[in-house]
């Protein structure tokens, strides 16, 4: 299944650059991240749930790179465009070998199952 993302070429292309740079510095900056280390936590201070990713990572053994933006009371315009280039709607965005696995309560899964430790081979 494909999500569904408004097409290039319905986009006025007065505005395709705006569009295209929106933000693009955090896109990026998580993009470099994902790159460059096995598992990565995108969360935002005072998310009871960013700490929980953390908390379970380090419960199992497993490093992460943890990236924080803002609270809930600022910043939000940043993370927002997280999460249109992601489509996950929540923080914390949690990524493992550059795959996009969801949340605390999916990685807490990914981590009971044993199924992260495939996804790191």
């Amino acid at each position: 299944m494909s999500r569904p993302v408004w097409p290039e070429d319905k986009i006025h292309p007065a505005v395709r650059e705006r569009v295209a740079r929106h933000e693009a510095g955090i896109v990026q900056e998580v993009q470099a991240a994902v790159a460059a280390h096995p598992v990565v936590v995108v969360g935002m201070a005072h998310n009871p749930f960013s700490r929980k990713a953390v908390k379970s990572l380090a419960a199992a053994g497993l490093p992460c790179h943890y990236l924080e933006y803002g609270n809930y009371f600022g910043q939000w315009r940043r993370r927002n465009a997280l999460k249109m280039w992601t489509g996950w709607p929540t923080l914390p965005m949690v990524f493992v070998k550059g795959v996009l696995v969801g949340g605390a309560d999916d990685l807490r899964k990914l981590i009971d199952s044993g199924e992260i430790q495939g996804l790191l081979a």
